[in-house]
């Protein structure tokens, strides 16, 4: 499978869109799995804010996630919101990575996109 290029995706929260939370999480779902069914994946996915929730081992796109991750996709979540979600031990995917790391991953990206 071959990778968009160097194409970075932000999620920056826990679901897609504003509105209602349910409906947020399944466009979520319903992205994920389209880019992974239609081999279109980011060479990295970078989660911050409320998006490191969606690595937590209860987050109803788990599987899809790591089956991207599996595609090898990089999957970064940013520590320091991991830790203000106490979900340090409850990541189940994913690296850890420092506002740095994606300050980095941003500038060197060709295309970012942000969810």
């Amino acid at each position: 499978m071959e990778h968009s290029k160097n194409t970075l995706i932000q999620i920056n929260q826990y679901g897609m869109g504003h509105g209602d939370p349910s409906l947020a999480i399944k466009l979520m779902g319903s992205y994920l799995k389209l880019i992974l069914d239609d081999d279109r994946l980011p060479k990295i996915i970078s989660f911050y804010n409320a998006g490191v929730k969606l690595l937590h081992r209860d987050s109803p796109v788990l599987e899809t996630l790591k089956q991207i991750e599996a595609q090898g996709v990089v999957l970064l979540a940013c520590k320091t919101c991991l830790y203000f979600y106490e979900m340090s031990e409850l990541k189940e995917v994913g690296i850890a990575g420092t506002m740095m790391d994606i300050i980095t991953l941003q500038a060197n990206a060709s295309k970012v996109i942000t969810l």
